[in-house]
């Protein structure tokens, strides 16, 4: 296979503009150079960009899955990318060698569908959340898995065509997983691999006040679209126990029950339940659909 082209997608509500700024840096510094870098302003005006950085400006914030999906349609209308790379605009690249690797990886691996980076703060330190797996103690261990990480990832474009984009309706939270389950029910791979490293400020998600709303809203939508109807009660029973056990907020539980609620009153999109092939494939990788 020859090499394929690749195109870079960052997202920004316009608050990091020297985030955003060094994150261009260290993607022109890159051995391998992208064929498209595209900016989306979700919800904001951006300035301009050195070529061949493009930019799009939507009028309103459409949330994580929205940005992005105006990102795959900006870069598939130029029809010369291959990979799409998904980078927070927090976020920095800081080794030149990242889409080098990341363009052998695709180009050995006519299945491989997502790959997942690595994010570690500037000391190194990976946080257990941003393992995709559930023996998140090495996170140097690489290999096949069932989700992948926001902030730093690579999309095969012949996959997105075949599963299609991100789910609108998430606005932010569970959006990877929704996509994996997905590639891996049309039989594509999710591979994490920590050589691929984004540097991230070290955050907790709980900092936004709505994130317990849509985490349980969203993961009641993830159950509700995907799984088969006998695992839909397990798995929102499990996440519920995990919840109560580990929350100690207060405020936190009374929001994550009214998105829990608000999860199972409201439509969530198409229904399509993944296989039961594909639920002993992920049991297999470590991850069955129920936790």
């Amino acid at each position: 296979m020859s090499s394929p082209r690749l195109g870079v997608a960052i997202l920004t509500m316009g608050d990091r503009p020297a985030e955003v700024a060094a994150l261009l840096e260290s993607v022109a510094r890159q051995r391998t150079p992208a064929t498209r870098v595209v900016v989306i302003g979700n919800g904001t005006e951006l300035p301009d960009y050195p070529a061949p950085v493009s930019t799009v400006e939507l009028p309103e914030n459409r949330g994580v899955t929205g940005g992005r999906n105006a990102a795959l349609a900006a870069l598939h209308a130029f029809g010369d990318v291959d990979v799409v790379i998904d980078l927070d605009d927090d976020g920095l690249l800081v080794d030149d060698g990242v889409f080098t690797r990341i363009q052998e990886m695709y180009a050995t691996d006519p299945q491989l569908g997502i790959v997942s980076f690595r994010i570690a703060d500037e000391t190194g330190h990976t946080q257990r959340r941003h393992v995709p797996r559930l023996r998140a103690g090495d996170p140097m261990r690489a290999g096949e898995v069932t989700t992948f990480l926001g902030g730093g990832h690579a999309l095969s474009a012949r996959m997105l065509e075949e599963t299609g984009g991100w789910p609108e309706e998430f606005f932010f939270a569970h959006e990877e997983t929704d996509l994996a389950w997905r590639a891996l029910d049309a039989g594509w791979k999710v591979v994490y691999e920590p050589a691929l490293l984004l540097q991230h400020p070290r955050t907790s998600p709980a900092r936004h006040a709505v994130y317990y709303r849509m985490t349980a809203r969203n993961r009641v939508w993830l159950a509700r679209r995907h799984l088969p109807l006998p695992l839909i009660p397990a798995y929102l029973t499990t996440w519920l126990l995990l919840t109560v056990a580990r929350n100690r907020s207060l405020p936190g539980l009374r929001a994550w029950f009214a998105g829990f609620a608000e999860g199972l009153r409201h439509p969530c999109g198409p229904r399509r339940p993944i296989r039961w092939r594909t639920v002993w494939r992920m049991t297999r990788l470590g991850r069955p659909p129920v936790i």
